[in-house]
This record gives C-alpha cells, structure tokens and sequence, in this order.
C-alpha cells in the first residue's frame, strides 16, 4: 500500500491512509461516496486502508502495552509512565482502547468493499481474492476485538446513516462470523503472496492459521472438544502443505530475526512499516516519539545504556546496584533507543512456592546452555562504543588500576545469566574495563534488553522509527497453535512431536559441531508425559517473548490470573477473573445517547 487515502463521507468517516509499500500501489484519492467501492480501484483502496491501519496499532506504545504488560512476561520498566496496566489497580474504560475506534472504522469499510465489490469489472478469479482479502480483515479485526472485551457489536452492512445508538452482540454470534469469513477467505485466497497483494498479506495458510487460532480460541471459552480437533487439522494441514505455501522454519532460531529475513520463508503476515519518510509516517532525523503508525518496538523493552552503564557502578550495602561514573556507552543504532518501558519479569519472589525464583530466568528460559532462544532474543553483552579512559583514583574504581577502553574491543557491560563473583568491577579477583551484572543487581533501570526486533538500518538517525515490518505470524506458531489444539483433543504424544519441531530447532547453533547440535536437540527432546498447559504457556514466552502475543495467549487459555498470581508480584494483588476482558473504552460508552445505555465489562 503506497499513499492511500480514502474518505468515507456517508456515515462512518474513516481515514486511509499511506503505507504498506510491499502490497500495493494506488493514486491517492481525497473523497469518494460509497459507489466508489463499484471500481477495481475502490476495492483496492479500502483494502490497502485497513492494512495501514493495522500498522497504526503493532509497534506503537500503548498497543504493545496492551498486549503484553500485566503478564507473567512482563513488568514495569523505569519510565514505564503510569502503572496501571501493568498492575490492574484502578484500571478503567480510559486506559486502553486505542483499537476500538480502528477496528470498528476497518469493519465498515470491509464491509463496503464486500458489498460494493460484488460487481466490479474484474475476472472472476481476481474479484474472487479482493473479496477475500476484505473477508480476511474483517476476520482479523473481529478476532482481535473478541478476543480483548468479548461481547462486541456485529455489523456486516455498510453503515451509511449516522446513529448514535449501539449496543452488544453475544461473542458466539462475533466467532460464527469470524469463522464464516476466514473459511471463505481461505477458500479464494492464493498460497503464496500475489500481486497487488504482495510482500507478506494474506494467503490461504495465514487465513487457515486464523481460522485454526478461532476455533482453539472458542474451544476454550466453551471447552468444546469438536473446536479443539478442527484446529489441530487445520494446523496438521498447514504444514503438510508447507511447500507448496512457501513456508518452513529457519534452521537457527535467531535467523528468524534477521532483517534480511524479514519477508522470509518463517514470516507468515506482517504490518509493513515505509522507509521513505515523504509518506508522512516521520522526518529523517527527527527523533519521533510514537503514534502515526510509528514501529517503535525495538526500544520499548531497552534500557538506558547510554546513561546507566556507569563504569565505576558498585554493589551498595544491601546489594543492590548503584550507577556511578562515566558511562561506558553511549546511544547508536545497534543497540537502539532507550525507552525502558517494559522489562522481562526478573522479579524474585520472596516466599512461597517459588522463593528465590524468577519467571524470566527460573521458569521460562530454562536449559540456556542448549537452548538458543534466550541468546538469541537478548542483548547480554554491550561492545564500547565510546573510548573512557578510568583513573585508578577515581571515585568508586575498586580495581587498583588505571586504563582506557578500547571502541569496539573492549565489553562496557555483561549481564551474565549467572551470579559472578566479584561483580560488578571483577569477575573473580580479576579486575574487569567495563562492568559486569548479573541477575541479582538486575533492577527496572538495567536488565537484559529485547533484541529480537532491533533496527541497525537507522545509521546516524537512529532515533527515528524503525522501518521493519512488525511480524504477527511465524510459522513456528502453527506447530505451537497445533500442539495446543492436539493437546486439548487429548493427543499429547501429537502435541509433543509438534513441539519438539520448535524445541530442537531451538537447539540449533552455528558454532556448535553436528554432534554438539545432535546432543542438544536431544536434550530438548520431550515425551508426551511431559506436555501441560503450564508447558505449553512457558515454551509460547521461549518463543514468542515480546511478540504482541502474551495477554491473548493466557486468556485464551484461561490462565491469566492464576499466572499472574503466581509469577507477577506487581500485579499479583489486584488481578482479579474480570480482569480477562478489557474494560469498554468510555469514549464508546459516552457516544451512545440513543436508546439503551452501552453496557460496560462487569467489574469495571
């Protein structure tokens, strides 16, 4: 999508607008009445509009809190803002939301195109995928919508008449719908990405994958089996066919990350995010702060390196970390801008059960030493990128020497997954250039950093928003979603093989020998004995951590309190069951002045 707007002036007025390069090209268009949706054009318009929208949502700041703060995953980072999503207390319609608006925006325009569309000049075939492109989104924004606040309205007619009344359809109507769109979608849309629709859109398999995440979605709701077994085949069919889809895993876990994989063999959809900044999304050295469809996701979970990496840092009394002298780093595009919003769950709990223990490193990312994916998704080793020169004298230098580090040789900062004696200026008794912190000095000011999504295209701009695309799908998925499904439908030897796709291909590393990797892919073996929901939900954070998924997947599994209770200590004394659905944003409540009241989510 490239430079798309659209103004629907009957109704419901909805901006689409600019983005999305790898699907389509169009001609900007400054008004149109609904006809308009009659011509090739229009159909594409709409289309391209909703895709753009979507990167409106995946990478921006508030959404990415939506998704992934009040998790086991997740807790406050240092400049977090307010605490309230991530710890429930006080949580109202005014704290999330930003979606809703889109989403039911999207609706209506898919709607026009699916009702519009059905005449346009177009061979049959063509038509037949435009359609299912418009099916497709519906779908997608639907699922979104209630999977986050349940019962929702239901429109599938293009609202051409203003009203301010509304109200609420039950959630199995919203599924009959979704399920109803993906299947048919599925059923016209190409295996692999076609023109216009190019770069990472819809396909059959992504539709497919959709579908698969409906049926195991309302299989829980309602713990129907006959859901559970549908999506398992979905699944089991997808990579069956995954030739000829153009799908297959990277054999190395963290090939999956590399830019120039980006549209690869593993990614299955994405919100494509422009490089050309005369589309209006940022100015080249601007240093953008968020909204406007930024992808600002590399920074959310990175910690202020540049001026908390303080080369004569000590251990204080109660053993906790103080940052003190010159800063052995300083900011650059490789390990990115330092937001610190959001950090991994290193939290240590104090009693109970898990005393001594964290999620992070206690529970999730267990087995480093033959699994890659905790290597491959954090930044644990920071390279001088600035040369400091220490004197021996310096306040709070315990080393008893003087030197100057080497840019680009020497490690400012390691944080080891271990304890390390003598940390943070030794390991052991020999003194160390840059400083070393390990799991106990760890705080909401310094912590492993995310790296999965960083952007080193940025060069000297590396404050602007990263031009990635955001990844919603991987391919990798379809085993995990399948292995849930199959273990819901009592197949657990089913579940453990498709899990140990993801599990052994996680033991991959270049530098290991064939027989280093062979005993490692072992290691990881599992057996169907070992299969649990628990299981599952930890194998989802080793693969997916920080990938828009988390809150979905433990309400979907209807596991968030219970997990929230047992690994997050900030948010642990308030979660309560209501707290699965997202309170109804107030600006929709207020809106509805005609006829009954919009009813909010009990609890709130």
């Amino acid at each position: 999508m490239k430079s798309i707007k659209i103004f629907i002036t009957a109704g419901m007025v909805a901006l689409l607008s600019s983005g999305c390069e790898k699907v389509l090209e169009e001609h900007p268009q400054s008004q149109i009445v609904p006809s308009y949706f009659n011509s090739p054009s229009g159909v594409l318009g709409g289309i391209a509009g909703v895709y753009n929208d979507i990167r409106s949502q995946w990478g921006t700041e508030g959404f990415t809190v939506e998704m992934q703060a009040g998790t086991d995953e997740f807790i406050q980072g240092l400049s977090a803002g307010t605490p309230i999503p991530y710890t429930y207390n006080g949580l109202n319609g005014s704290n999330f939301g930003s979606a809703w608006g889109v989403a039911f925006q999207d609706i209506n325009t898919l709607n026009g195109v699916l009702q519009y569309g059905q005449t346009i000049d177009l061979p049959d075939a063509t038509r037949k995928q435009y359609l299912a492109q418009a099916k497709f989104l519906r779908a997608f924004w639907y699922f979104y919508l209630v999977q986050t606040w349940g019962d929702v309205p239901l429109h599938t007619e293009f609202i051409t008449v203003p009203s301010q009344a509304a109200s609420r359809q039950p959630a199995a109507q919203v599924y009959e719908l979704i399920i109803k769109d993906l299947t048919e979608a599925a059923a016209d849309l190409p295996n692999q990405p076609a023109a216009p629709f190019l770069g990472k859109a819809a396909t059959k398999p992504v539709a497919q994958f959709l579908l698969a995440k409906a049926y195991l979605t309302r299989g829980w709701l309602n713990n129907t089996a006959a859901d559970f077994t549908k999506a398992a085949a979905l699944c089991d069919e997808i990579i069956a066919g995954k030739s000829a889809y153009g799908l297959d895993l990277w054999q190395d876990y963290g090939d999956a990350f590399v830019p120039a994989n980006d549209y690869g063999k593993e990614t299955m959809f994405v919100s494509d995010h422009v490089l050309d900044p005369k589309y209006g999304y940022y100015n080249v050295g601007g240093a953008a702060g968020g909204g406007a469809a930024q992808n600002l996701s590399p920074w959310f979970t990175n910690w202020n390196y540049p001026n908390n990496s303080g080369i004569n840092s000590f251990k204080n009394a109660a053993g906790g970390f103080v940052n003190s002298g010159t800063s052995g780093m300083i900011r650059d595009s490789y390990y990115g801008r330092p937001y610190v919003r959001m950090r991994p769950n290193t939290d240590k709990w104090p009693t109970g059960p898990h005393a001594g223990k964290n999620y992070f490193l206690d529970q999730a990312f267990t087995h480093r030493d033959v699994d890659s994916r905790f290597a491959n998704s954090f930044y644990t080793v920071y390279i001088s990128n600035t040369s400091i020169t220490n004197a021996a004298n310096a306040a709070n230098n315990s080393r008893g020497i003087s030197y100057t580090t080497v840019v680009g040789q020497d490690t400012a900062v390691w944080l080891p997954d271990y304890e390390v004696p003598g940390a943070p200026q030794f390991v052991g008794t020999r003194p160390f250039k840059g400083i070393v912190v390990p799991p106990s000095l760890w705080n909401n000011g310094i912590f492993p950093a995310l790296k999965k999504f960083m952007d080193p295209s940025r060069g000297a701009n590396f404050n602007d928003p990263s031009t990635r695309p955001c990844v919603l799908y991987r391919f990798s998925d379809v085993y995990m979603t399948g292995a849930e499904a199959h273990f819901k439908a009592g197949d657990a030897a089913k579940a453990a093989s498709l899990i140990n796709v993801v599990r052994q291909r996680a033991a991959f590393r270049k530098s290991n020998t064939t027989a280093q990797n062979a005993a490692a892919a072992a290691a990881m073996t599992i057996t169907a004995d070992d299969v649990t929901l628990d299981f599952i939900l930890d194998e989802r954070s080793r693969e997916f951590f920080g990938e828009w998924q988390r809150w979905h997947d433990l309400v979907r599994t209807r596991s968030l309190v219970r997990r929230v209770q047992e690994w997050n200590q900030e948010a642990a004394p308030y979660v309560k069951d209501f707290n699965m659905l997202r309170p109804i944003p107030q600006s929709q409540i207020d809106r509805v002045v005609d006829g009954p009241a919009f009813p909010q989510n009990s609890g709130y």
